[in-house]
């Protein structure tokens, strides 16, 4: 095996691990947020309006992530890859260790609340600076043929974590309901400070991008990253964002809303949603790297137009089965949906990686997948909770939302597989 070879695969390792990691303390807080956080801090005699406050903290960390994003694409591109995916994968480690500490709003009042949405901020800022990085250390150390494939092992970090976040509150939701209330619940949040060990050991083993090294040697790094992108590659910026919207937005609209919206307006046990969601979500795991392989067979945009449409059709059943309580039908019907979203969620790193020049890559992904997190995927379980509300005992609602969803990246699909055959096109010159 050569050095570069050997390379190739820790790198997508260490993408794979290092996100694993940081979803994981992300899932941990979305499920925390769905089970228990208003109830901690946020009580009320109204369920619904401790659990839209626990959601709103949720998304003060996608507020946070476009500013992230700007900031850590900046750096990455000026200083490169590698420095900053150690630093951000510490700063989410110490986000998350310290909610596992806060006191609660019965023993701090309003301080606790005030301390849980700082930190959820830190949260949302290292997960804004993380993704890019690892998306692009696994994709920039790739063979040239194989990046669609090394770039989707930092996308399997999700399910991956999700997995962990799953087992984690799995394990402390048969605590008797007063122990959960006081201490259960922070055992997850504690474990984060272990995992981040972890990963830094790992990533310290990874070379440097060597395209960014060549970038590097060339002195040809952008003075200003962020302002070039956006300059002289926006189009590609919004169409990226758009494409990957039900990539974003699905999984906590299927992981973190669907808890909400089963335990609360359909009596289904906490027990069965979290059960079904961990089985559908090693679905999700086992399917990815099949999509991604699938996708440099076929050719990644029409790959990622065919699963965009079908998304467009698929909660319909989802909610069908879902209604029926079985678990094994609720898991048919969630995994249809999840499977397909993560199929456009595997391929579509590289895939808007590659749209971008290297020298402006990291700001110019981060820009366009942050941005669309904080405007679809935070919000997302707040829509789902207020549909679901307004319209209580109906399904159809919250189907069309998901149906819109992936309405907007099928269009963001075909605009950047029209922008990616432009700046390639002979007859062309697409000014970067």
């Amino acid at each position: 095996m050569t050095q570069a070879s050997s390379q190739s695969r820790r790198a997508a390792a260490a993408a794979f691990i290092g996100t694993t990691i940081e979803f994981y303390d992300f899932y941990i807080y979305a499920t925390a947020a769905a089970l228990v956080l208003g109830q901690v801090f946020f009580p009320s005699s109204d369920p619904t309006l401790s659990t839209l406050a626990a959601f709103a903290t949720f998304a003060v960390g996608f507020i946070a992530r476009p500013m992230a994003g700007m900031v850590f694409g900046h750096l990455g591109d000026r200083l490169g890859r590698k420095k900053m995916l150690l630093f951000t994968m510490a700063l989410m480690g110490v986000a998350t260790a310290g909610i596992g500490l806060l006191p609660s709003y019965a023993s701090a009042g309003i301080w606790a609340p005030i301390g849980l949405v700082a930190l959820r901020f830190i949260q949302g800022i290292s997960v804004g600076g993380e993704w890019g990085g690892a998306v692009l250390m696994a994709s920039e150390h790739a063979p040239p043929k194989r990046k669609t494939f090394y770039a989707s092992f930092a996308q399997l970090g999700s399910p991956a974590g999700l997995i962990l976040s799953l087992i984690a509150f799995r394990l402390v939701t048969s605590l008797d309901q007063a122990d959960f209330l006081s201490w259960g619940w922070r055992l997850p949040f504690l474990a984060s400070g272990l995992l981040m060990c972890v990963g830094l050991a790992i990533r310290i083993g990874v070379d440097e991008s060597p395209e960014f090294k060549a970038v590097q040697a060339e002195h040809s790094t952008a003075k200003y990253p962020v302002l070039e992108v956006v300059r002289d590659c926006w189009r590609e910026i919004l169409f990226a964002a758009a494409a990957v919207t039900i990539g974003s937005a699905g999984f906590f609209f299927t992981n973190t809303f669907m808890i909400t919206y089963v335990t609360q307006y359909q009596g289904i046990a906490r027990s069965t949603i979290l059960d079904t969601l961990f089985l559908v979500t090693i679905l999700q795991f086992l399917s990815q790297p099949c999509s991604a392989l699938l996708a440099e067979k076929i050719g990644e945009g029409y790959f990622l137009k065919i699963v965009s449409l079908l998304c467009v059709v698929l909660p319909y059943p989802m909610f069908l089965l879902v209604e029926t309580g079985n678990i094994l039908l609720m898991t048919v019907g969630i995994a249809m949906a999840v499977i397909t979203l993560s199929g456009l969620y595997a391929v579509i790193a590289g895939y808007m990686a590659e749209a971008f020049p290297v020298r402006l890559r990291y700001s110019g992904i981060s820009l366009a997948y942050q941005l669309i997190c904080a405007l679809a995927g935070g919000t997302t379980p707040l829509i789902g909770t207020w549909l679901a509300s307004r319209f209580a005992g109906q399904w159809w609602p919250l189907a069309v939302f998901f149906s819109l969803l992936s309405l907007v990246s099928f269009v963001g699909v075909y605009g950047l597989s029209r922008l990616r055959r432009q700046s390639t096109s002979p007859e062309l010159v697409f000014v970067r």
